[in-house]
């Protein structure tokens, strides 16, 4: 037999082949991002660029940049078949040119596109797209990334500082806006966040973004870190640098949504490419955005390589998904005839539920230790359940329900909390339905809603004792914690995204001293086992007291099986003497913390740190609006 000659061309390793094509169009190239956007490569012994971008609908697409004065007939793409995938080689181009596609509609228009794969931008107001490299990022966290892999979020403490990275802290009296570069930033925040005892930094949306009014939550730049701090080289540092002295971070991720802006997603190549077509099902009426289409699965592919990204490709160590509950619902935030039923007539995303499912297995299945958290703000349920048990796999759920109803507990005046004392109780009935994360987050601090401070009964004085109990019964609850920036000094100015939190306030003695205390509390909850290593058993949580609706008394135990914290609480305004509480096991308890010892702006002396046990009871004097954590 006789081969016949092939005529079929080599694909070279950068460039996009059937393979890609097919893996792509089923949904599973989870590493497209490598073969997608603009790569530095060698061809026919020439340096230059290859530009690849996904316009199935387009009648023709070429590259602009600065390579080649933006002249849209010089540089022309070639389609790829089956998906519509346009590329091209542009010797010319080099690491640094700002570029676009301008994408020829088949409404006849031309469209002018940053690409949806770049890892770099133009700083806005632009909104180019950059080339760069980043195949030669310099990482030096090799034992973190091992550890990593050995890590189990359920076990250990967590305790997240969210952090909004441009108003965290500021350069003052420069011209421009005072920015901390990532470089900077690394160092500040390291030093920081070590003094003050948290686990991990949660990084505000990063991903690029044209508006600073959005947080970061409207994105066009998936693939690039925002290059208001610096460049994919600088954001590496950063990273590298929180990995060494051995703090974790965990980014907000943004699948739900995009903007409309020009540049960005929306009616990519003149039609709706990465949304629903029908508005019912690709807009949010309340916030002005697109949704995604994750019935496609190159919309799917998209946003699960993209997750992959960050974490394989930048070192990041989990995800914070936003705004899950919008994902979840297909009426969410819509009215009647707003919305399209499923296949089954009613309002559940089977799409959303399917990508979440195959998300979160095959990130978690590559990257053991990655930590994915659901903002799931509903009674879903499962959401923390294994896929083939049904559930999303997500690895943490914010616990909505524990924060709402315990600030509403505080927010009330105490002569009225003994009708809300079940408020703090209730938490416990369901929360073993899921692994729950408590969270204090920038979504409570602002638009009128006041800070965590600030939502404390009463006034000023009295507010601070107040939020130092409702922080140890945090602490003490089970579940992983994250708390807001400014949460930690008191900060009674809502937080805004144009100005740096009001590191000021600690010059006054209250502040600083409830600065002092909440780095008092991070420690001990890092060095005490009992307080989170059973945080998902019911072995690991006992009441021992939720019956004291009058006097506004709680107790209860947590253990991890060797050592024991029993934790009493006096939410009331009034001293309670001569407490009594059972304890059937022990000859005396240790004071570990108390919130009203005069280190934290108490009135107490603790120099006596033992109290006795008789006849299997303790009685304890309770000042007004106290904690304290005794050790067995």
């Amino acid at each position: 037999m006789v081969k016949k000659n092939s005529t079929k061309t080599k694909v070279q390793p950068y460039e996009i082949g059937e393979l890609d094509h097919y893996l792509f169009g089923q949904g599973n190239h989870y590493e497209i991002y490598k073969k997608m956007g603009a790569h530095e490569v060698t061809k026919n012994g020439k340096r230059g660029v290859y530009f690849a971008v996904w316009a199935p609908h387009a009648v023709n697409v070429s590259v602009i940049g600065e390579f080649n004065d933006w002249d849209e007939t010089k540089d022309k793409m070639k389609r790829g078949e089956p998906l519509g995938i346009y590329t091209c080689f542009v010797p010319e181009a080099k690491k640094g040119d700002l570029y676009k596609f301008c994408i020829e509609t088949q409404a006849g228009e031309k469209i002018y596109k940053a690409d949806p794969f770049a890892n770099y931008a133009e700083l806005r107001p632009g909104t180019a797209s950059r080339i760069t490299d980043i195949s030669n990022l310099n990482w030096s966290d090799s034992k973190w990334m091992a550890a990593r892999e050995k890590w189990d979020n359920k076990e250990e403490p967590v305790s997240i500082y969210e952090v909004h990275m441009g108003s965290w802290m500021r350069h003052p009296g420069r011209e421009d806006e005072g920015f901390y570069t990532y470089r900077e930033f690394a160092e500040a925040i390291t030093k920081y966040v070590k003094e003050m005892g948290y686990t991990h930094v949660e990084l505000m949306g990063i991903a690029e973004h044209p508006f600073d009014g959005s947080w970061g939550y409207q994105v066009t730049g998936y693939f690039a870190p925002t290059s208001r701090y610096g460049t994919p080289e600088d954001f590496a540092y950063f990273i590298n640098y929180l990995h060494r002295h051995k703090i974790g971070v965990i980014l907000d991720w943004v699948p739900a949504h995009f903007p409309k802006d020009a540049h960005g997603l929306a009616n990519f190549d003149g039609t709706a490419v990465y949304e629903h077509e029908d508005p019912r099902q690709g807009e949010h009426p309340d916030w002005g955005t697109k949704i995604y289409n994750y019935g496609r699965p190159e919309v799917k592919n998209f946003l699960i390589a993209n997750a992959l990204y960050w974490i394989e490709e930048c070192h990041v160590d989990g995800l914070r998904v936003d705004a899950v509950a919008s994902m979840l619902y297909l009426d969410y935030g819509k009215k009647d005839g707003e919305w399209v039923a499923n296949k089954y007539g009613d309002n559940k995303n089977l799409e959303a539920i399917e990508f979440f499912k195959h998300l979160n297995t095959i990130v978690k299945k590559r990257n053991p230790g990655i930590v994915m958290i659901a903002e799931e703000s509903t009674a879903w349920p499962k959401v923390t359940d294994k896929a083939e048990y049904g559930g999303l796999d997500f690895s943490l759920k914010w616990n909505m329900g524990w924060m709402n109803d315990t600030l509403d507990y505080f927010r009330t005046a105490p002569e009225y909390r003994s009708r809300d004392y079940h408020k703090l109780t209730f938490s416990m009935m369901y929360y073993y339905n899921d692994d729950f994360l408590l969270p204090l987050s920038h979504d409570e601090v602002v638009h009128g809603k006041a800070t965590i401070a600030q939502k404390m009964y009463g006034e000023y004085e009295e507010k601070f004792p107040q939020a130092r109990a409702f922080y140890m019964y945090m602490y003490a609850h089970p579940g992983k914690k994250l708390n807001f920036m400014g949460n930690e000094i008191g900060q009674l100015r809502e937080w805004d995204e144009k100005r740096e939190q009001d590191w000021d306030i600690l010059k006054y003695p209250i502040h600083d001293t409830f600065h002092h205390f909440m780095q008092e509390l991070n420690h001990l909850y890092l060095t005490t086992p009992a307080l989170s290593a059973k945080d998902y058993e019911d072995a690991g949580f006992q009441w021992l007291d939720c019956h004291q609706e009058e006097r506004c008394i709680y107790a209860f135990e947590r253990t991890d099986g060797k050592d024991r914290i029993i934790a009493v609480f006096n939410f009331s305004n009034e001293d309670q003497k001569g407490y009594e509480l059972a304890i059937t096991d022990a000859k005396e308890l240790e004071v570990i913390l108390a919130n009203d010892d005069v280190a934290f702006g108490g009135s107490k002396k603790y120099t006596e740190k033992k109290v006795k046990v008789t006849k299997g009871k303790v009685v304890l004097d309770l000042s007004a609006y106290s904690a304290v954590y005794f050790g067995i």
